[in-house]
Formats: C-alpha cells, sequence, structure tokens
C-alpha cells in the first residue's frame, strides 16, 4: 500500500465509493456519525411499510479491508496542522481530506440518532402515524413528496391523502412537462388530491396548514418534502464558511477541490455542482475525486499528473417508483426531450428493490 492518509468526512453514498476505491493505494479513515451505512433511497418506504423499517441499515464492518471506520463527528478541519478534528477530541492526520457530509432531508427520509435502533425507532413512529392518520398532507411536489405520496396511498388506501406543489407541475426539475403529468395521472387516479400552485405553510392551529391564498386544509399528519439543507453549518461553525456559497454548499473546481486547497475535496450533495443531486452524480463524483487523490499522492514534481475535470451530468436519469411495482423513469436523449419510460422500466430499475442489492454489494455484503 502506498504512503498517503486520506480521511474521509461522511459515510453517504459519495463518501463510501470513495473510500473503498482508495482502500488499496492509501490509509483510509471514514469518519461518520452513524454507526452503519444508511440507504436513504430505501427509507421512504420503510417510513410506511414496517417490513421494510431495518432494510435502508447496511453495517460498514465489511466495507474496507485496509482501512477503518471512525465512529464520531467532526467538528473542523485544522488546515495548518493538516488534521480532522472529532468532537472526543482525537486528531486524525491527513494528507488528503474529503468533505462528503451530504445534505439533510425531511421525515422520513432521515437517519434519527446515531444507532440503528434510534433509526428504526424513528421509523416505526412514522409508520403507525401513517397507519392511523386519517389525513395525510405532503407538501412538496418533487420526486420525494411524489414517491412518498404513493407509498401512503398503497399503504392506506382508505386514508385522505393530499399533496401540495408550489408551482404549477409536479416534476417541473426535469425541465419536461411529460414525467409531471404522468405522475399527476396516476396520484389523481388513486384519489390522491393534487394541489399545485399551492405554497403550504403551518397554520395558527394545530393540525392545519396555510396557502398562500389564504385556505385552510386541516390534516393530521403531514410530511415536507421541500428539498435538501446540505451538512456545512459545522464547516462554518469552525471558522471555513470562506469555504461555502449562499446556499451553504463547498465551492469546489472542476476538479472538485475546494477553491485554493489542493489537498481538500468535496464530494456528493455538499458541493456546488450544478447538476440534480441525485444518488447516481455522487458515484460519478467520487470516481473522478478518487483519480484525483491518487494523482496527488502518487507524483510529484514534474511527473505530476494532471487532475481530471468533473462534468456535471445533464443526462443522469430520474426513476421516480410509484410503489414496488410502477412509476417513471425520466431518461435524457441527446440533443432533444428526454424520453418518459413507464413501469416495466421502473420496477426493474429501482421500484422494486430499491436498489437495495446493489448497495449491499457495495459495502461487501450479499445482495439478500
Amino acid at each position: 500500500m502506498d504512503d498517503g492518509d486520506v480521511v474521509v468526512i461522511g459515510g453517504g453514498y459519495a463518501g463510501v465509493r470513495l473510500a473503498k476505491r482508495l482502500d488499496d493505494t492509501a490509509r483510509v479513515t471514514l469518519v461518520d456519525r452513524k454507526e452503519v451505512f444508511f440507504h436513504r433511497v430505501a427509507s421512504l418506504r420503510a417510513g410506511v411499510h414496517p417490513e421494510w423499517t431495518h432494510t435502508p441499515f447496511i453495517p460498514y464492518d465489511r466495507l474496507l479491508r485496509h482501512g477503518r471506520v471512525a465512529t464520531g463527528k467532526a467538528v473542523r478541519i485544522d488546515t495548518a496542522e493538516r488534521q480532522v478534528v472529532l468532537a472526543t477530541g482525537e486528531r486524525l492526520p491527513y494528507d488528503v481530506v474529503v468533505i462528503a457530509t451530504g445534505a439533510d432531508y425531511p421525515e422520513p427520509a432521515r437517519f434519527t440518532g446515531t444507532t440503528t435502533e434510534e433509526a428504526a425507532k424513528s421509523f416505526a413512529e412514522h409508520q403507525r402515524n401513517v397507519a392511523t392518520a386519517e389525513h395525510v398532507l405532503v407538501v412538496g411536489g418533487g420526486p420525494g413528496g411524489v414517491e412518498l405520496s404513493a407509498e401512503i396511498r398503497l399503504a392506506r388506501p382508505d386514508a385522505r391523502v393530499t399533496l401540495a406543489h408550489s408551482g404549477p407541475a409536479l416534476l417541473d426539475s426535469t425541465g419536461n412537462a411529460r414525467p409531471g403529468r404522468k405522475a399527476l395521472a396516476w396520484l389523481e387516479s388513486h384519489d390522491i388530491e393534487v394541489r399545485l400552485d399551492s405554497f403550504m405553510s403551518p397554520g395558527n392551529d394545530f393540525g392545519t396548514y396555510r396557502d398562500a391564498r389564504g385556505t385552510v386544509i386541516e390534516a393530521d399528519l403531514s410530511f415536507w418534502a421541500t428539498g435538501t439543507t446540505p451538512n456545512t453549518l459545522w464547516l462554518r461553525l469552525a471558522g471555513h464558511g470562506d469555504w461555502l456559497n449562499e446556499a451553504g454548499r463547498v465551492k469546489v473546481d472542476p476538479a472538485l477541490r475546494v477553491e485554493g486547497r489542493p489537498d481538500v475535496f468535496a464530494v456528493g450533495d455538499v458541493n456546488d455542482v450544478s447538476e440534480l443531486k441525485v444518488t447516481p452524480a455522487a458515484l460519478a463524483q467520487a470516481d473522478i475525486a478518487t483519480h484525483n487523490i491518487r494523482s496527488y499522492l502518487h507524483s510529484s514534481g514534474k511527473h505530476r499528473k494532471e487532475p481530471r475535470l468533473y462534468r456535471p451530468s445533464r443526462r443522469t436519469p430520474l426513476i421516480v417508483p410509484f410503489g414496488p411495482a410502477d412509476g417513471l423513469t425520466v431518461l435524457p436523449v441527446p440533443g432533444g426531450e428526454s424520453a418518459v419510460l413507464g413501469s416495466r422500466t421502473t420496477t426493474l430499475a429501482k421500484a422494486k428493490s430499491l436498489m437495495t442489492p446493489y448497495m449491499r454489494r457495495q459495502l461487501g455484503y450479499t445482495a439478500a
């Protein structure tokens, strides 16, 4: 194994991919506050269906053969001493540090606490609430809101379900009207009330919600699928606010390095690369960063290799399940309008298993 200490902060999709690919060529330490990998793709179904409660949790213990996984919270990157400081006071020396802390998602797509038991308890509470609710309100008509609404409807065919979206069409981030129309048709055919151009906020009374026109909706359960927040507050508190843009994302150059810092990289949802923040994009960034970190560690002087530049993807497929056996897939087509594929493709690609076998293999486990 070649010399070089690489500290990867964050054990999500990008962090796991990068740590695994560097394991044979550097001394890798993966730092994460969670004791297991959280397969967020399966979290919406886990928040509704009890049989999926433990599916999103995959242990880290088979990920690295040479490196190690440290459970803890990074609170500072000491660039002078080239050390990552943990909340416990432990200091991890680095030749390269990678920020892969991802983004925080609304409930139920969130890992609550630090242990599997704490997170499973949170999922179980969501499941109980869904099972007993008379009216469920989902706010947000992007991929997460549409998927969650479908899961709730299939689990609770007798409940009232409302999806409120602030925009004029569902799935409007795709830049194509067809996916939104297809999703709307499915939801309405399954007796889900869809309210477009409806910016929601909590009402004055408990269990009430109000749109921008003053219309009041009463619901005994609500989920807000209205976007994500990058997990970078710790960087700001540690004095690295100049690394962040106005949205709180880490500013990176085309080689995925923090601006002005050749030994600090940022990958995945946490950085300011302009593209859909989806799993395939995070994995692609991790691969480019892996190459560039190897080049930085193992070459010098006139033999130093030029880094590869990351080109933001404009053709990343977007897969939106409507439960385990239906959904839509948006497949960008070079030079033309995106193709919208239906239930068969979506079921095979994601809806049935939610990519769980694939992620289990990535962490060294069998697909089952």
